[in-house]
This record gives structure tokens, C-alpha cells and sequence, in this order.
């Protein structure tokens, strides 16, 4: 089920932040209630793909001690609780229409769309190169929508595009620690069958080119009419230092392998840790008070 990676889902959260509802108790409610659907979705996804990948896995030096791959778990005593938990993640998503008092099938309708993504990358389009990690990056997607109509409140394009381009560096940060573990290419081919395309080369340029699109992407959407006047200030746009660095490192360490699974790096990484953490306060601090900030320093 691989619970170390629903930190992920903190996502879903975000649009409470960014819609100004941090005060709405019903607000956190309803999101945290699509966190945990994605969360049990999440883990019925881990299930299958490792269900897919068992034999594949017993060759990596490190995945091979996973239950399916050791032998520990049989495959269709995990195929059953995948199913189980994906029931359970589609009836905590529809839970929200009930506890939000409202006709909203949304949340339900991005779980299953969730699911059913997950269902054809384990089992067609890991093994294409690009739209495997297009596929991991729209799953953020959907959970980042899910979070929004939960509340609900109006899904921005620029969710779309802070998110997916956000992810898609992430992604390919993924494969290229992944190449780093395994440098035998034929290995690494027997592992995961894009990584026989991928090179070092087009991986350097693929993290430069989607890091490069997500820095930009979050100045252009922290600077935009938009969004200066529902904030009602561009302090936004102060926070990009951050934003900055936190991509920066990511990329460092991915490409060093410091750490085998950008999870891993999310969980262990203090410095990463830090600059999210100040972010996170950061921008919540603009979206509440920066109207009041801006009037003091103005005063001052």
C-alpha cells in the first residue's frame, strides 16, 4: 500500500489554501475526506502496478524485496485488495456528496478517471517512453482538481498548468535516478522497458526543459491579472526564491542519486523540507493577509 507515499496527496489540500477557505472547517472537511479517497486509490494503484511488475522487480537491487516480488504476498491475494481498496476509495469519494449536503459527483468522477489512468499505465503506457511520465503527472492532476471541487470551487487553468508541469519535472527526475541505480542497460531494460530509450542526454535535457516550464509557469501564474486580484497583491511573486530552489535541489540530488525515489528525497531531504515548509507558510500568508501587508508596508 506503500503509505510512506501518501504524503503525495497533500496536494489535494492546496485549493483550500488558494481559494482563501483555510478559515472553513466544512471546507478542510470535504478535502480531507478526497485525500483519503486518493489515498486508498493511490494504494490500489501501487498494488496493481507491483502485481504487473513482480517479475520484472525481483531483477532491481532494491524493489526485489517488495512482497509481490520476494514471493511474501501471492498475486491474487493483492489483486483482491486492490479491488478492495479501490471500492474503498470510491466510496469515500462519493461520501463527499453526502457530507457536503449537495448533488457533486466530481471528487467520484476524478477518482475513477484516477483509476482507470492507472489501470492502463500498468498496463500499456509505463512502456512508452514520455507518456509514462505524462500519465504520472496528470494523476497530480486529478488529485489537485479533486481537492477543488470538493469545496468547490472553480478548477483555474492555471491548477492545470502549475501541476502538471510541476510533476512532469518530477517525473523525470524519477527516471533518471532510476537510470543512475541501474547503470547496465540491458538490466535496466529488463526493469522498466523505457529506460532502454531513455539516455542520459535526453533525461538532462527533459529535467532542464519541464523545471525550466514549471519556474515560469508559477512567475506567469503568480503575476497574472488573475490572480493579483483575487489575492488582492502580487506579493506573490516574492515567494519564487523558494520556488526556485526547491526545484533546483530536487533536480541536484535526482541527478546525483542521492536518493532512489523522489519520495524517498520528499521524506528525508531536510533542505527540501525547509524550502517547501517556508513556501507553504509563505504563500498562505500572501493569500490571507497580503492585502493588510501591502497596506503596512505602504504605511511604513
Amino acid at each position: 500500500m506503500r503509505p510512506g507515499h501518501w504524503v503525495k496527496n497533500i496536494i489535494v489540500l492546496f485549493p483550500v489554501v488558494f481559494a482563501k477557505q483555510v478559515g472553513q472547517g466544512r471546507a478542510w472537511l470535504l478535502a480531507c475526506l478526497a485525500t483519503a479517497a486518493f489515498c486508498l486509490a493511490s494504494s490500489a494503484a501501487y498494488i496493481l502496478n507491483d502485481i504487473c511488475d513482480r517479475d520484472r522487480d525481483r531483477r532491481h537491487p532494491r524493489k526485489s524485496g517488495r512482497p509481490l516480488a520476494s514471493g511474501r504476498i501471492s498475486a491474487v491475494a493483492a489483486g483482491i485488495e486492490a479491488v478492495l481498496l479501490a471500492a474503498a476509495a470510491v466510496g469515500v469519494a462519493l461520501s463527499v456528496n453526502l457530507v457536503g449536503g449537495r448533488v457533486n459527483f466530481m471528487v467520484f468522477f476524478a477518482v475513477l478517471a484516477y483509476l482507470v489512468l492507472q489501470v492502463a499505465y500498468s498496463a500499456v503506457l509505463k512502456s512508452k517512453m514520455l507518456l509514462d511520465v505524462i500519465c504520472i503527472a496528470l494523476g497530480f492532476v486529478l488529485r489537485a482538481v479533486a481537492g477543488a471541487v470538493a469545496i468547490p470551487v472553480e478548477v483555474s487553468p492555471w491548477l492545470f498548468v502549475c501541476t502538471f508541469t510541476i510533476c512532469l519535472f518530477m517525473g523525470f527526475c524519477k527516471r533518471y535516478s532510476e537510470m543512475i541505480a541501474m547503470p547496465d542497460r540491458t538490466e535496466a531494460r529488463e526493469h522498466r522497458l523505457t529506460l532502454a530509450g531513455y539516455t542520459p542526454e535526453l533525461l538532462t535535457h527533459l529535467v532542464t526543459l519541464s523545471g525550466s516550464v514549471a519556474v515560469v509557469g508559477f512567475l506567469v501564474y503568480a503575476m497574472s491579472p488573475l490572480t493579483v486580484g483575487r489575492f488582492g497583491t502580487d506579493y506573490l511573486v516574492y515567494t519564487s526564491p523558494l520556488v526556485v530552489y526547491g526545484i533546483f535541489r530536487f533536480a541536484m540530488l535526482s541527478m546525483k542519486g542521492v536518493y532512489s525515489d523522489p519520495a524517498e528525497l520528499v521524506l528525508r531531504d531536510r533542505p527540501f523540507q525547509l524550502a517547501c515548509v517556508l513556501w507553504i507558510i509563505a504563500a498562505a500568508v500572501v493569500i490571507q493577509w497580503g492585502v493588510a501587508l501591502q497596506e503596512w508596508l505602504a504605511r511604513h
